[in-house]
């Protein structure tokens, strides 16, 4: 959900959001301008609608998204309060005049790729999900269908993820209706897969940390072997076996890969029968690793 975010004019926190509102729109047009639009994917969003009526009605594809966004973003206003802010509304001014733009430099299939859109989607798709994901990370949005979405969320109580997924399929769905060919959902369902993964990794970054629960006898000489040789911290936590009843110490830690090699080499030498559950982790804040305000940063 969109909220507003006021930076100090001119501040460095200022100059770094509006670069990364510059980078990420100009790679959100490109991923259109090079790889989308000219195989007639349709990838959900306001600017999925542009090119389906691009291709019925021969209309440039920014200035078609440009005039649905500002009556939606107006609109979005009047029903939903004053959550859009001055950056969304450059975001998606930017990214219409880039894509006209770049469509005119250009031309209306850059690189030629012929029948093979499934690259075209691969590469759509990771393109425009680190644009997206920078214009995120200036706590920005796009505006358009997520405007949809929030309305429809208000007046049919659905989930806002749930009514995203609505919003998107009715637009995905809507070129297979435009275009009769039932592989234009098919590969723009792709793209936006791969949108959504690469999003997460601009705004979470790759991570190869583990979340470690660990249940053995010798918890006392795996927490000395964490603390004194892998140098990690971790929480001792008091818990009771389901099948006897018995009293259980439970450690929690998180560790890198090698880390995690480590220890469970030492485990498999001190007590085989150990239970353990790893994890992946996402994104792991706090002492050790990377810290709350590197995030924010």
């Amino acid at each position: 959900m969109a909220f507003i975010q006021n930076e100090k004019v001119f501040s460095a926190k200022w100059f770094k959001a509006y670069s990364l509102i510059i980078a990420g729109t100009f790679s959100v047009a490109a991923s259109y301008v090079f790889f989308i639009t000219p195989y007639k994917i349709v990838p959900g969003g306001i600017y999925g609608i542009a090119i389906v009526l691009h291709y019925l009605f021969n209309l440039p594809v920014g200035l078609t998204a440009l005039c649905f966004n500002i009556p939606l973003t107006i609109i979005g206003v009047k029903i939903l309060g004053p959550r859009f802010g001055i950056k969304t509304v450059v975001s998606f001014v930017l990214t219409a005049v880039f894509v006209d733009s770049l469509t005119y430099f250009f031309g209306s299939d850059p690189l030629g790729l012929g029948d093979d859109v499934l690259l075209s989607s691969v590469f759509g798709g990771l393109v425009l999900g680190l644009g997206v994901g920078l214009v995120f990370k200036a706590k920005a949005t796009s505006g358009g269908s997520d405007v949809i979405a929030m309305i429809l969320t208000k007046y049919s109580k659905l989930p806002l993820g749930h009514s995203v997924l609505v919003v998107d399929s009715v637009i995905v769905l809507s070129g297979l209706i435009a275009f009769g060919d039932w592989r234009i959902p098919l590969y723009s369902w792709i793209v936006i897969f791969i949108l959504s993964k690469t999003v997460d990794v601009v705004l979470e970054g790759i991570s190869y940390d583990k979340t470690l629960f660990i249940i053995s006898e010798k918890h006392e000489e795996i927490k000395n072997k964490i603390l004194n040789d892998i140098h990690r911290g971790g929480t001792l936590i008091e818990g009771k076996g389901m099948y006897r009843g018995e009293d259980r110490t439970i450690i929690f830690t998180v560790v890198n890969r090698r880390e995690l090699a480590i220890l469970q080499s030492y485990i498999l030498q001190i007590d085989p029968n150990a239970f353990l559950t790893v994890i992946n982790a996402n994104e792991i804040i706090g002492k050790g690793f990377k810290s709350l305000n590197e995030k924010l940063e």
